[in-house]
């Protein structure tokens, strides 16, 4: 089971390259990560790190005002955050000095899209591993590591359904998920006809998580647009 706390991690992607960067987006979108941002060279990869605080960083070693290395070692200053190598330096010279500088991983492009995704989850998983993935609400508290709602001193079990629903509605805390985006997170790329079964769904979460499901405070329903999970300190 993926961990979808690890998900909202902020990643900096920066490769001069725009063929790249774009298909580097998809395929990390696809797997479900949406905190991403852009840069083509080490001067702007600087400027939004000091607003964005990536948590991830994956940066190419040939930049055009400089080298990924060099980069490195000013993102460091800021913030320690792991940093994953993806490059067309595929020699063992610079495989060696970007693991001495305190590089994560070292890819070496072209690469497949899987082994990308595997090895940023892998990193994301060693360096976060500490977090507590417990997401609070008011009545309840869910845990999706182990797909069960905690109230009351006692474990619930989610469904398989019903965990793609309340990671859908996490990834989008405090926001409006729409009834088609939810039918989709649970029901694939065809979601259309799932409405009334995406209700019955909902009612069955609420039963789960709320203290009182017929006045609910934490899964809240907006009228002709879809649902929005209220999570705690967000």
């Amino acid at each position: 089971m993926s961990f979808h706390y690890l998900k909202q991690k902020r990643i900096l992607l920066v490769d001069d390259e725009q063929e790249l960067l774009s298909l580097v987006v998809s395929i990390l979108k696809e797997d479900g990560f949406e905190n991403i941002r852009t840069a083509k060279t080490a001067g702007e990869a600087i400027d939004v790190a000091l607003n964005y605080r990536p948590e991830l960083a994956i940066l190419d070693v040939m930049l055009p005002d400089g080298n990924g290395f060099e980069l490195m070692e000013q993102l460091k200053k800021d913030a320690d955050y792991p940093v994953l190598f993806l490059t067309a330096r595929g020699e063992d010279e610079d495989k060696f000095r970007g693991f001495g500088l305190g590089a994560d991983d070292y890819m070496v492009k072209p690469f497949l899209p899987k082994e990308l995704l595997f090895r940023v989850n892998a990193i994301l998983r060693r360096s976060y591993k500490t977090e507590n993935p417990l997401i609070r609400l008011s009545g309840s508290e869910i845990d999706l590591e182990r797909a069960e709602v905690i109230k009351s001193g006692e474990h619930i079990a989610l469904t398989a359904k019903e965990y793609e629903i309340l990671a859908a509605l996490y990834r989008n805390a405090g926001r409006i998920v729409t009834i088609d985006a939810l039918c989709e997170a649970a029901w694939g790329d065809n979601p259309f006809g799932y409405e009334n079964s995406l209700m019955a769904h909902i009612r069955r979460i609420r039963e789960k998580i709320e203290k009182n499901p017929s006045q609910p405070v934490s899964l809240i329903t907006i009228k002709g647009l879809g649902y929005k999970l209220v999570v705690e300190g967000r």
